[in-house]
C-alpha cells in the first residue's frame, strides 16, 4: 500500500494517506471477522505458492540453461535428462499456478462477500440510501457497492500477491542474475528503475479520468435503466426524442473522456511496448561476448535471458501494471467517497423526531420547515397536537409544504427546527402517492414479518374482499404468487392493497399522500371508512378539492409558511364530538377557531 500511494501521490487525485491507513484498517477487520479465520488460512497458502512458484522458477531456469547447453554439447543422453526435469519442473509449476489462482480467486469472493455485507448494511441503515438520494451528494451509490467493491477486493488481493511474488523473485534471481554478470544485474536495477518513473510521468492523467470515467460509465447505465423501467410511460408520452437527447449527452461525455484516456494510454503504449521489446536482447548483448570469449557456456544465454525478464519483471512493476494501479487508484477513492458519504451524521438543523409509545397523539412542537434546496421557508412554527380518532386533513396552496410535513414526520427531513412526537414507526404508517411494493410474495407484501406465521389466510382474504381485491387475487395467482407487482396490477389495485396492508397491521395512525389522486372519490371514501371502523386514525395531505367530511380538523398552511387549524365545512355530531376533544388538547382553541397562528 505505501508503494501505491507512493505513487499517486504525485497525481490530482482525492487520495491521502489516511485513506490508505483506513482501507488497511479494513483489511485487518477482516481478518478479525467471523470469516477472518479461512481469510488467513487461504492467505498463508497463497503465500506457500509464491514461495513454490519462485522455487520452481529458479529450478526451470537451470533445468533450461543445462538443456540448452546438452544440444550444444550434441549430448544425446544429458538432452534426454534435462529435457524429462524441464517438463516434470513445468508441470509441477502448472499444477502449483492453477490451484494458486484458485485460492485467490476464493479469497477475493470471501472478501468481496464480506465488504458487500458491510456496506448493505449500513447503506439501508439509518435510511442513508434516502438521505444520498434526497441530497444528490454522491453519484452511483448502487455502482460503488457492487462494481467498485467487486474491483477493489479482487485487485487488491492481485496487487498485495503482485508485490510479495516480485519480492520473492527478486530475491530468488538477484544471486541468479549476479553470478552471471554483476554488469548485468546492474543493468536491470537501473533500467527499471527510469522506466518506472517515466511511466509515471507520462501515465499522470490516467488515474483521474479513470475516476471520472466511472461515474460517467455508471450515470449512462443508470439512464438507460430508467428508460426500461419506464418503457410504457414513454412510450405513452412519446418522450423518446427528449430521452434520445439525454442519452446523447451522456454518451458524449463518456466517450469524450474515454478518448482522451485512449490518448494518454497510446502515448504511454509507445514508451512501454518499447521498454518491454528491449528487455528480450539486453542480456544476449551482455552475455553473449562471454560465451563468444568463450567465459560461459550457451545455456548461460539463455538462463541470463529468464533470469533478467523475471528480475526485471519484478523491478517493474509500475510500467506493466500502470494501467490497473490507475483505475484501482481511483476505485479506492471512490469507495472512500462512499464510505464518508454514508458516515456522515444527520444535520444538528433537522427537526428532532422522538418515539412515545404511550403516547396518545401526534403532537408537533414549534415545527419549522425549510426547502431542501433553497431554504426557503415552508412552515413556520407549527405547534399541534393530533390525539387518537381525530382525524386530520391537511391543505396547502404550496404542495411543497405539504411533503415536506409528511417527509418530517416520517424522520426523511433534514432542513428546520422544533420536535415532532408519535408513538413510533410500529403504530404510524406512512403511505406515499405513489404505492410501492417490495418483490415477494402477497403474502409478504402484505404483511409484516412477524404476521406472516400468526394471521390466518381467512383474516387476509376478509380483508382483500372488504376492498374489492377479490379478482386481483385470483389473477395474480394467490397469496404465495410472485409477480412484479408495479406492472401487474393498476394504480387503483395498487392503492387499496396499500389500504389493505394498513388494515392488517392495524397502526394507531396512517399518514396518507393524496390517496384521491389514484382512487376515485367513492373507493376513497369507502377506505376512509374502513379505516374509521377499525380504529385507525388518518392523516392525509389532500387537494383543494377533496371531500372535507371525512375530517374532523382542517389544516391548512399559506404559502409564506403561515397556518390555521379549523373544522371541516358540514361536520356532524361525531365530528363535534371530535372537535371537543380537540379543543381540550388544544388550549385557547375552539371548534371555530379561524384565526392564524396564535
Amino acid at each position: 500500500m505505501r508503494i501505491l500511494w507512493s505513487i499517486v501521490s504525485a497525481f490530482k487525485v482525492p487520495i491521502t494517506p489516511a485513506i490508505w491507513a483506513r482501507f488497511t484498517g479494513m483489511m485487518r477487520e477482516l481478518g478479525r471477522s467471523e470469516v477472518g479465520g479461512k481469510a488467513r488460512a487461504m492467505f498463508a497458502l497463497l503465500i506457500v505458492f509464491l514461495f513454490a512458484i519462485n522455487g520452481l522458477n529458479v529450478l526451470s531456469s537451470y533445468a533450461n540453461r543445462d538443456f540448452m547447453t546438452a544440444i550444444e554439447n550434441q549430448d544425446m543422453q544429458g538432452f534426454i535428462y534435462y529435457a524429462l526435469l524441464f517438463v516434470g519442473v513445468l508441470g509441477i509449476s502448472t499444477v502449483v499456478a492453477v490451484v494458486y489462482r484458485f485460492t485467490e480467486d476464493s479469497l477475493g469472493l470471501v472478501w468481496r462477500k464480506w465488504l458487500t455485507e458491510r456496506a448493505i448494511e449500513r447503506y439501508l441503515s439509518e435510511r442513508t440510501y434516502f438521505q444520498l438520494h434526497s441530497t444528490g451528494q454522491l453519484p452511483n451509490p448502487d455502482q460503488r457497492i457492487s462494481e467498485d467493491i467487486r474491483a477493489v477486493t479482487a485487485t487488491t488481493l492481485s496487487f498485495t500477491l503482485m508485490f510479495l511474488s516480485a519480492s520473492f523473485t527478486v530475491i530468488a534471481f538477484s544471486g541468479v542474475l549476479w553470478s552471471i554478470s554483476p554488469l548485468l544485474f546492474v543493468v536491470a536495477v537501473v533500467y527499471s528503475i527510469m522506466g518506472s518513473l517515466l511511466t509515471i510521468y507520462l501515465g499522470k492523467p490516467l488515474v483521474r479520468l479513470n475516476y471520472d470515467q466511472l461515474d460517467r460509465e455508471a450515470d449512462f447505465r443508470s439512464r438507460l435503466i430508467h428508460l426500461r423501467e419506464n418503457a410504457e410511460s414513454i412510450a405513452l408520452l412519446h418522450s423518446e426524442e427528449r430521452l434520445k437527447a439525454r442519452l446523447r449527452y451522456r454518451l458524449d461525455r463518456l466517450t469524450s473522456n474515454f478518448q482522451r484516456i485512449i490518448e494518454v494510454n497510446r502515448n504511454l503504449g509507445f514508451f512501454t511496448t518499447g521498454y518491454n521489446y528491449l528487455i528480450q536482447i539486453i542480456p544476449a548483448l551482455l552475455v553473449a561476448p562471454l560465451f563468444i570469449q568463450g567465459q560461459v557456456e550457451f545455456g548461460v544465454i539463455t538462463q541470463s535471458a529468464v533470469a533478467f525478464g523475471h528480475l526485471l519483471g519484478a523491478f517493474s512493476l509500475i510500467v506493466t501494471q500502470f494501467q490497473s494501479i490507475s483505475i484501482y487508484a481511483a476505485v479506492v477513492a471512490r469507495l472512500n467517497a462512499l464510505r464518508d458519504a454514508m458516515a456522515q451524521e444527520r444535520t444538528e438543523q433537522a427537526p428532532t423526531v422522538e418515539f412515545c409509545e404511550s403516547c396518545g397523539s401526534v403532537t408537533f412542537e414549534h415545527l419549522t420547515l425549510y426547502a431542501q434546496r433553497d431554504g426557503r421557508l415552508l412552515l413556520k412554527d407549527l405547534s399541534l397536537s393530533i390525539p387518537t380518532g381525530v382525524c386530520l386533513l391537511v391543505r396547502s396552496t404550496s404542495e411543497a409544504a405539504e411533503k415536506a410535513l409528511f417527509r418530517a414526520t416520517a424522520d426523511l427531513w433534514n432542513r428546520g427546527e422544533g420536535r415532532i412526537l408519535h408513538p413510533g414507526h410500529d403504530n404510524i404508517f406512512f403511505l406515499p402517492e405513489r404505492p410501492y411494493f417490495s418483490p415477494g410474495t402477497l403474502r409478504e407484501i402484505l404483511l409484516r414479518p412477524a404476521q406472516e406465521r400468526s394471521l390466518p389466510d381467512e383474516q387476509i382474504l376478509a380483508s382483500l374482499e372488504s376492498l374489492n381485491l377479490e379478482r386481483a387475487l385470483t389473477r395474480v395467482g394467490g397469496l404465495d404468487a410472485e409477480q412484479n407487482w408495479g406492472e401487474f396490477l393498476s394504480l387503483s389495485e395498487q392503492q387499496r392493497l396499500s389500504f389493505a396492508r394498513v388494515l392488517m397491521a392495524a397502526p394507531r395512525y396512517v399518514f396518507l399522500d393524496h390517496p384521491s389522486r389514484s382512487l376515485s372519490e367513492c373507493p376513497l371514501d369507502e377506505l376512509l371508512n374502513l379505516l374509521r371502523k377499525q380504529g385507525i386514525t388518518y392523516l392525509t395531505l389532500g387537494d383543494m378539492d377533496d371531500d372535507p367530511r371525512f375530517y374532523d380538523r382542517l389544516l391548512e398552511i399559506a404559502d409564506d409558511g403561515s397556518w390555521r387549524i379549523r373544522s371541516p365545512i358540514g361536520g356532524d355530531t361525531l365530528q363535534s364530538k371530535r372537535d371537543q376533544k380537540m379543543s381540550e388538547d388544544w388550549p385557547g382553541r375552539t371548534r371555530h377557531d379561524e384565526e392564524d397562528n396564535p
